[in-house]
Order: C-alpha cells, then sequence, then structure tokens
C-alpha cells in the first residue's frame, strides 16, 4: 500500500512532529486541526463558532491538498473544552456538510494545544 504526506500552506503547519494529514490508498487521515491561522500560527480571535469555523476551514484546505473535498470524509472527531459549546459546534459543522453526514464523535477534555476549545480530526476516504 502507498503511502504519502499531505502538506497546504492553506493550512497551519503541525505544531508538533506530525503530518497535516497521511494518505494510505484511498483513506486519509487528518490530524487534528485547532483554529490556527495559516499565515500567523496564531489562534483566530472570537467565539466557539468563529474558532470551529477556522478548524473546518483548516481541514476543508487540507482535503482539498489531498486530492478530495469534505464531502468525502466519512469521519469527524470533535474534542472540546466545554460540551456547552455543543450546540454552536452543531450549527457551524452544519455550514460545511450536507447528508449524508459523516459518522462522528464528540469528547469534552480537559486541554488543546495553545489553549484551543475546540480540535477536530477526520477521515476522507477518495474514490
Amino acid at each position: 500500500m502507498s503511502r504519502s504526506i499531505i502538506s497546504t500552506d492553506q493550512a497551519p503547519a503541525a505544531i508538533g512532529p506530525y503530518s497535516q494529514a497521511v494518505r494510505a490508498g484511498s483513506t486519509v487521515y487528518f490530524s487534528g486541526q485547532i483554529p490556527l491561522d495559516p499565515a500567523t500560527g496564531a489562534l483566530v480571535d472570537g467565539d466557539i463558532s468563529a474558532h470551529t469555523r477556522r478548524v473546518f476551514d483548516n481541514l476543508k484546505a487540507v482535503a482539498v491538498a489531498a486530492g478530495g473535498s469534505l464531502d468525502k470524509i466519512v469521519r469527524v472527531g470533535i474534542y472540546v473544552t466545554d460540551l456547552a459549546n455543543f450546540a454552536a459546534v452543531n450549527a457551524v459543522m452544519a455550514e460545511y456538510f450536507q447528508a449524508p453526514f459523516p459518522a462522528r464523535s464528540t469528547i469534552e477534555v480537559a486541554g488543546l494545544p495553545k489553549g484551543a476549545e475546540v480540535e477536530v480530526d477526520a477521515v476522507m476516504v477518495l474514490d
């Protein structure tokens, strides 16, 4: 099985020893994205909705770099530091995905890198 590293300057560079995504065969595994501005590497300003939009914009950029799009994503993992933000995150996700929606889990965590409130990882299958 072939394996290739996916990288784009349209999404934030990795802040550790990992790749933005890895393609193995027709499956692309995305590393978690937090609401970092790709140009500055800093957390974006705004509320949880603005942060979640930046995260999905970053995932979209990586999906395009891998030769796909958000509609090819089959699984999403969402990590939030406060489940009180669940409805806001859902509302933003609905702006980026249409039915049939990917499988998903949402997990409350104690903390995320750089003090982010939301992180999303994904799995995409290409034709």
